[in-house]
């Protein structure tokens, strides 16, 4: 675990630094931050939007007395590009739109449902 939080929290930094400042030495600093300006902006637009759906959906689900189990697991992925989105760098950027629209999060969510099985399905709880 501490490995994966390592490649996460050291390497991810410094793939996006080494990207922006090659960005930025062919297109130009101020374009380069626009750019990273307008994915933010645009993104945490469109999480709105589709966090508002997902919440409308979910108090649908539960007024007909359905589990809404798919839209939570939407509502998570939403959660997680917002974060993407609003973090500066292009493979975050990336990352996150890929959350955002509902045909690629649909691609995504059976590997997430799988990892997330696992995960569950290791869990266990000791007392005493």
């Amino acid at each position: 675990m501490f490995f994966k939080l390592f490649l996460i929290f050291a390497l991810v930094p410094v793939a996006e630094l080494s990207v922006l400042i090659y960005v930025g030495s062919h297109i130009g600093t101020l374009n380069t931050i626009t750019i990273i300006l307008l994915t933010a902006v645009v993104g945490a637009y469109m999480v709105r939007l589709e966090g508002l759906g997902i919440l409308y959906r979910i108090q649908t689900d539960i007024a007909e007395g359905v589990f809404p189990a798919e839209e939570l697991v939407n509502g998570a992925m939403i959660l997680v590009a917002g974060a993407l989105l609003l973090t500066p760098g292009f493979f975050t950027d990336i990352a996150g739109f890929l959350m955002v629209f509902p045909a690629t999060r649909e691609f995504l969510k059976p590997a997430l449902k799988k990892y997330l099985k696992k995960r569950i399905s290791d869990i266990s709880i000791h007392m005493g």
